[in-house]
C-alpha cells in the first residue's frame, strides 16, 4: 500500500500546487499518484462534498473522475490515466482554498482518529471491491447533482472510503458502508415518499 497520508496533509498539498487560478484534474493524478488509488478517490469525493460541490457541475465532473479512477483500481491497474478532455477540466482554486480555510479545523480532529485498524479490510480483494462501489457511486452523483445536496451523500461515502485505504483503516471503510446503507434508504425514501 502506499504511503499513508493524513486528510489535511492532502488538502493542503492540493491546495498549495502551483496551478494557477484553476486546480486542473491533472493536477491531483500528478501530485497524488504516488500514492496510491485511496488519496484519487477521496481529493474529488472532499470537492464535491465542500462548498465547491454546491458549483454546478462540479459533482459531475467530480463523478466522472472517480469513476474513471476506480474502474482503473478494479481492474488492478498501477498508475491512473485520464482522457484529455477529462484531465483538462478543473475547478477555482481560489474557492478551493477558501473551502480548505473553512474545514481544516474538522480535519485535523478527524485525522487524530486515522489509524491502522481492520486491515483484512483493505487486502487487495477487498481494494478491488471498494473501488466497484465507489464508481457505482460516482456514477450516482451525476444524476443526484439534480436534487439539492444529495450529491454529498456518496460523496462522503467514497471519501471515507477512499481515506479508509489511504490510511489503511479499515474501520473507515465500515463507515463509508454504513453510509452508503443509510445514504441509500435516505434517497429512497426521499425519491418515493
Amino acid at each position: 500500500m502506499a504511503e499513508r497520508m493524513a486528510l489535511t496533509g492532502l488538502l493542503d498539498q492540493l491546495d498549495g500546487t502551483d496551478s494557477g487560478s484553476k486546480i486542473r484534474l491533472q493536477d491531483i493524478i500528478d501530485n497524488f499518484a504516488s500514492r496510491g488509488f485511496g488519496p484519487l478517490l477521496v481529493l474529488p469525493a472532499l470537492i464535491a462534498l465542500l462548498p465547491t460541490g454546491a458549483i454546478p457541475g462540479v459533482p459531475t465532473l467530480c463523478g466522472l473522475f472517480i469513476a474513471t479512477v476506480a474502474s482503473q483500481l478494479a481492474l488492478g491497474k498501477r498508475t491512473p490515466w485520464l482522457p484529455r478532455r477529462l484531465r483538462e477540466r478543473g475547478f477555482s482554486h481560489r474557492r478551493f482554498h477558501q473551502a480548505v480555510a473553512r474545514v481544516r479545523p474538522w480535519t485535523q480532529c478527524f485525522d487524530r482518529l486515522l489509524k491502522p485498524r481492520l486491515e483484512f479490510l483493505t487486502s487487495p480483494l477487498m481494494q478491488r471491491l471498494v473501488a466497484v462501489l465507489s464508481a457505482l457511486l460516482a456514477l450516482s452523483m451525476i444524476p443526484l447533482e439534480l436534487l439539492p445536496f444529495a450529491a454529498a451523500i456518496p460523496a462522503l461515502a467514497i471519501a471515507l472510503l477512499g481515506l479508509g485505504l489511504a490510511a489503511e483503516d479499515g474501520l473507515l471503510i465500515m463507515t463509508g458502508l454504513a453510509v452508503v446503507a443509510l445514504g441509500a434508504v435516505v434517497i429512497w425514501r426521499w425519491l418515493l415518499p
